[in-house]
């Protein structure tokens, strides 16, 4: 199963895939050569697919439970000041994405949508200590009843070129339902109350609607 923001480059990947490999027989005599770009074609096409997939899940909805938005690894998890929508301290878990991971985002929690901005900017790597600042993101904030407003932020990495962002102002949104998806490689952070218990930890690989990033 892919997601239909890959719908688009996989339909043009798997022409370009067969337009070349009918050229490539027509062109090229050499068997090895020929099978060479043929194994480079078909490799690229099943990396394309690898990155949009989306894979069915039992999610683990619960309302005192905040979920992983993402699959990839945690690399952060700390108390820091927010300082876009809450400007008070808050506990940031992050996680990072390869571009082997599934890229769907996920609401961490469900509730409302009280905030939902898009911001343009650089494409540093993800790890960086100012992308969450200076690159590509979107900042989204959820009314939820359990843990007030939670924030989680798309961050653009270095390989990432398009972030898509679904959600609405006012939008009442299920946790583990669909909030976007960024194409090729990135961050997502999450800005959890101080009270929050974490109950991940730093490198731990984690799955989008599945892992449990915190709980009341």
């Amino acid at each position: 199963m892919f997601h239909k923001e890959g719908f688009r480059i996989i339909i043009i990947a798997l022409f370009l895939v067969i337009g070349l490999s009918l050229l490539a027989n027509t062109f090229i005599t050499s068997p090895t050569i020929r099978g060479g770009i043929l194994i480079a074609l078909l490799i690229g096409l099943l990396l394309i697919l690898q990155f949009f997939r989306n894979p069915k899940r039992n999610f683990i909805v619960h309302p005192d439970y905040v979920l992983s938005p993402v699959d990839g690894k945690i690399v952060v998890i700390e108390e820091v000041y927010e300082k876009e929508y809450f400007k008070e301290k808050r506990l940031q878990v992050s996680v990072f994405m390869s571009p082997v991971n599934v890229h769907v985002t996920r609401y961490p929690v469900g509730g409302k949508v009280v905030f939902s901005k898009y911001h343009p900017g650089k494409f540093l790597v993800a790890w960086h200590p100012k992308a969450s600042e200076e690159n590509e993101r979107t900042t989204v904030v959820v009314q939820n009843d359990t843990f007030g407003k939670v924030l989680h932020r798309q961050i653009a990495g270095a390989l990432a070129k398009r972030i898509v962002n679904y959600a609405k102002v006012d939008q009442q949104v299920n946790q583990a339902a669909d909030s976007g998806f960024i194409k090729f490689g990135s961050r997502v952070d999450v800005f959890l109350p101080l009270d929050a218990k974490i109950k991940v930890s730093l490198n731990q690989k984690v799955k989008g609607g599945v892992t449990i990033l915190a709980e009341k």
